[in-house]
């Protein structure tokens, strides 16, 4: 089943360019507040880097969500958006010390630590500023995922957190410091997570370091588990929201929080993913020896995943009705790897045809760029199609 576009709409427009189903994206939000909401401390943040386009931003801070953060650049465009600062959480294994200085200026609720030496820091430039950071480590819990090895984040050879060993130690230089406060913890073993066992084992990873630290008397205020679950990039329509009852409830269910602590969540794939697609135009039909080609007007520029993970993304021709023939859809860039898919069944493609290249709300516009001298993609919501 093909999604709905407004395709009279999209005729008018230059491609490419980024849609968004903002009815959706509302949809969504709506199912997370409600099921977060079933456990009263549950509290979810926004991963940022996911999408930044401004109307989004706006939408999900309407929504009543805070923001997680990883570079001053996306701290401001929260800001921005209209986020609290003190719904503003900021992670990142190299945080510059102009970005820290603005976060303390805006005086965020949490750093998200990563390091001896980023705990070093933070503490000596707030005590520059006379400010107290607060901070949560993040703990890398040797916890693997099952997604791609290159958004696989909580193994022990990954470049993220603090290995477990080091632990004690890094809470007992944070305890010695006057200008950080110590609150919590934080971990995230990756992204595109379908398998709710791999939410299961980081649960009970964090259970036994939450003993290890009751054991000496320190229970933090909070617990971050990060982000991580999936969308269904096959079939875009058959669950358009994805699993939250099912992910809210497996924490709920084996992650013992003490009666004073917050869970806090930080997702951002799962909460655009759906809503976006990338609407592209084909140029030519190409025969080839033994296939042919749809080659159309977006490239790897405005949406890099299939070329850099070998994502799948289900592409629709939704100007053509005819039987479906095989192509591979490409770009125009002068790489052999600008490939969106290869032996794609779609309906029949003549040169002006609109394909809509979904599940390309997460990780599509925000890593768009301008090699070989391209403009970046436009985008457009249906409140603006309307």
């Amino acid at each position: 089943m093909k999604g709905t576009f407004p395709v009279n709409k999209f005729r008018e427009l230059e491609t490419p360019f980024y849609y968004y189903d903002t009815n959706l994206l509302r949809n969504t939000l709506k199912t997370i507040s409600s099921e977060a909401g079933k456990y009263g401390k549950y509290h979810v943040h926004y991963a940022v880097k996911a999408n930044a386009n401004p109307k989004i931003l706006s939408i999900i801070r309407e929504s009543g969500l805070g923001a997680d953060c990883v570079s001053g650049g996306e701290i401001k465009a929260a800001i921005k958006a209209g986020f609290p600062a003190g719904k503003i959480v900021f992670a990142g294994v190299g945080k510059t010390d102009k970005e820290i200085n603005l976060a303390l200026d805006y005086d965020i609720f949490c750093f998200n630590v990563e390091s001896v030496p980023e705990l070093e820091v933070i503490n000596e430039l707030a005590a520059a500023k006379n400010k107290t950071a607060r901070i949560a480590f993040r703990i890398n819990p040797d916890v693997g995922a099952h997604t791609h090895a290159n958004i696989t984040t909580g193994l022990a050879e990954n470049k993220f957190g603090i290995s477990m060993k080091d632990m004690d130690y890094v809470i007992d230089r944070a305890l010695e410091m006057k200008n950080v406060k110590f609150c919590g913890l934080h971990f995230h073993i990756g992204s595109q997570i379908m398998d709710m066992g791999d939410f299961i084992a980081l649960c009970n990873r964090i259970n036994e370091l939450q003993e290890k630290l009751y054991a000496r008397q320190i229970i933090v205020e909070h617990i971050n588990v990060g982000g991580g679950l999936g969308i269904d990039y096959m079939h875009p329509n058959r669950q358009a929201v994805p699993a939250f009852a099912e992910y809210f409830e497996t924490y709920h269910k084996h992650l013992r929080l003490r009666p004073q602590q917050t869970l806090h969540f930080e997702l951002g794939r799962s909460v655009v993913g759906q809503c976006g697609s990338l609407i592209t135009k084909v140029i030519y039909v190409k025969q080839g020896t033994n296939k042919q080609f749809a080659i159309v007007d977006a490239g790897m520029t405005d949406l890099i995943r299939p070329a850099l993970y070998q994502a799948y993304h289900k592409i629709e021709n939704i100007t053509s009705e005819e039987p479906a023939e095989a192509y591979d859809v490409v770009g125009p860039i002068c790489e052999s790897s600008d490939v969106f898919g290869k032996a794609i069944d779609l309906n029949k493609a003549r040169r002006g045809d609109l394909f809509a290249i979904r599940s390309a709300g997460a990780y599509g516009e925000i890593m768009a760029s301008g090699y070989n001298c391209r403009p970046l993609p436009q985008s457009y919501t249906s409140d603006e199609l309307v």
